[in-house]
């Protein structure tokens, strides 16, 4: 067995129905800015019309009192179109900033959701990108691109109707050019569309790997790397570049092809035509408003075939949008939760763990240990024994492949993530700090609390003295991943941070390590008052931290293979005596 991967919907809607699913909570605004669009489409079919009757009677029979009524009636008519254009515009562009608010928000509401290992198979950057790029994408198809679709489709099926009311014969000698040059959009839009999910990975795909390289700037000076990292950057770009060229020459042909159509359509218009003029079969003015139709005709189709392209891309980017939306977490909440014990001891029973990336590894093996209520366990091995996959189980960041977790006797799989983790406060190895203030950061688990709630969480971190000798005291900016503060300055605020939740289970990960002896020795006492009353995993590789602890847990290859307090481990001369003297080998060397 294997850790649950994330599940995927066997074949959800397509992309275009998905973004149709945008607009539907709007659809009162929609059907509006419909209204406005067909309206105005609706006027534009009359101009035509204006243009044969000013050529028939106004040019022909010189009737000047006509073409005054008529220019008359065409600036009303141009006002009110202005109108229908300014609210179809509106509206449209509303429902496109709209849809995109909502695709971001559902999208960061399912990525926040997804457990730890799913981002570790993940470049972050690639998601950035793909959040920025692809929903910039989407918002032009649905604020602009829809709209002109629906205005030219309006415009071209109108148009058909008028063409075949002005003159059936000629109009079916136009249509014959339009069936191979609907099957020519739909054959060359699949094949935009995959070139064009292709262009946006490449570039996805870059923008990942330099903001790797940015988030370790410091590494890459080191070892004198800035050359070939501007080199692969610029591979990349190369690459996206090539995609996107290929990319243009298929959008090229396929808007010179579909103008070529049109503009055949109105040759072959004005040749067959003019001869039915000459043989007086058809008024001049009838012939101009024919050929205004199906210039309109054409225009419309050519601008169709454009943005068909246009929301083939779109569809791309919504596909990879709704992939990470549709994403089911393999860890979440239960239906129907239980409600959670007020007792806080913990009990592995048979608990294995393999990673879904690495299925012939086995992680842990079988454990079994029992920790109860308020008692302090320390977790030591060496590495890869399976520590930090142990106590990332408590928390439910993955769910053990075989075997059950309990807490206060319930299987935590029973339980509500939100309560679960509500009594859990965690400090990791590395911790990391947003780039909000000291008092932010330390508040981060609990919003509500106040200055003071701040400044007692800060004592028993021992970190509130350093924190006063800083310019602007809590307030102090801690930077990007808390990078205007020293490593043991971040522990201590991370530390602060766990505390002023008042856990009743403290998991702390290597949480004294980037500190010096005096700060050690100091949090150590803070830590002796902050593990009273409390259940408490630690997870030390210096082991003289852990000396006190109620119980010292040694795993070995996913297994526990010794138990007991500092003394009596040290007279088994077991694998804890063996790291013990190896590390004051060490010290002493």
């Amino acid at each position: 067995m294997s850790a649950s991967p994330e599940r995927r919907p066997e074949k959800g809607p397509s992309a275009v129905r998905r973004i149709v699913e945008l607009i539907r909570p709007y659809k009162a605004r929609f059907a509006l800015a419909t209204l406005f669009l067909f309206l105005g489409s609706a006027i534009g079919l009359i101009y035509p019309q204006a243009v044969r009757i000013a050529v028939d009677r106004g040019l022909s029979e010189g009737s000047l009192a006509e073409l005054d009524q008529m220019a008359i009636a065409l600036l009303g008519l141009f006002v009110l179109q202005a109108v229908f254009t300014w609210f179809r515009h509106y509206l449209m562009s509303w429902l496109g900033e709209r849809a995109v608010a909502d695709m971001r928000r559902r999208v960061i509401q399912r990525l926040i959701q997804l457990p730890p290992g799913w981002f570790h198979e993940r470049r972050t950057g690639e998601l950035v990108g793909r959040i920025s790029g692809d929903v910039t994408i989407l918002e032009g198809a649905v604020g602009s691109e829809l709209s002109l679709a629906l205005r030219n489709g309006a415009q071209l099926l109108g148009g058909i109707v008028l063409l075949f009311v002005v003159d059936p014969t000629l109009t079916l000698i136009m249509l014959a050019i339009i069936p191979p040059l609907s099957i020519g959009v739909v054959v060359f839009g699949k094949a935009i569309r995959r070139m064009s999910t292709g262009v946006q990975d490449a570039i996805a795909k870059t923008n990942a790997r330099i903001q790797e390289v940015f988030g370790a700037i410091a590494t890459v000076q080191a070892f004198r790397r800035e050359p070939d990292e501007t080199h692969a950057y610029g591979e990349g770009v190369e690459n996206a570049f090539r995609h996107a060229v290929r990319l243009a020459r298929w959008r090229a042909t396929f808007m010179s092809g579909s103008s070529l159509a049109g503009f055949l359509a109105i040759g072959t218009i004005i040749w067959v035509g003019g001869r039915r003029v000459a043989l007086g079969e058809m008024t001049p003015g009838s012939l101009t408003a024919f050929l205004l139709y199906t210039t309109i005709v054409a225009v419309a189709l050519g601008s169709l075939a454009s943005l068909w392209a246009a929301l083939m891309r779109a569809a791309g980017a919504t596909r990879r949008l709704f992939e990470m939306i549709d994403t089911v977490p393999s860890v979440q909440s239960p239906e129907r939760p239980v409600a959670l014990s007020a007792r806080s001891d913990l009990r592995f029973e048979g608990v294995g763990f393999v990673y879904a990336t690495r299925p012939d590894a086995r992680v842990l093996d079988d454990v079994n240990v029992e920790i109860a209520q308020g008692e302090t366990v320390a977790l030591v091995g060496p590495s890869g024994a399976g520590k930090s996959t142990f106590i990332s189980l408590v928390p439910r960041f993955f769910d053990p492949t075989e075997g059950t977790i309990r807490l206060g006797g319930i299987d935590i799989r029973q339980l509500d993530l939100e309560d679960l983790r509500g009594v859990m406060s965690l400090v990791p190895q590395d911790p990391v700090l947003f780039s909000g203030s000291i008092a932010e950061n330390i508040a981060y688990g609990a919003p509500s609390a106040t200055r003071a709630d701040v400044e007692r969480a800060a004592r028993a971190a021992n970190a509130h003295g350093f924190v006063l000798d800083l310019p602007d005291g809590y307030d102090t900016l801690c930077g990007e991943r808390g990078v205007q503060l020293s490593g043991g300055q971040r522990q201590r605020i991370a530390l602060a941070r766990a505390l002023i939740t008042d856990p009743r289970i403290l998991i702390l990960d290597e949480a004294t390590s980037n500190l010096d002896a005096e700060s050690e020795a100091a949090i150590q006492d803070a830590l002796k008052q902050a593990t009273r009353d409390r259940t408490t995993l630690i997870i030390a590789h210096r082991l003289s931290t852990v000396r006190d602890a109620d119980r010292i847990i040694v795993m070995d290859g996913g297994r526990v293979v010794e138990s007991g307090q500092h003394d009596t481990l040290m007279s088994a001369r077991g694998l804890y005596h063996r790291l013990v003297e190896h590390q004051l080998a060490f010290a002493a060397a």
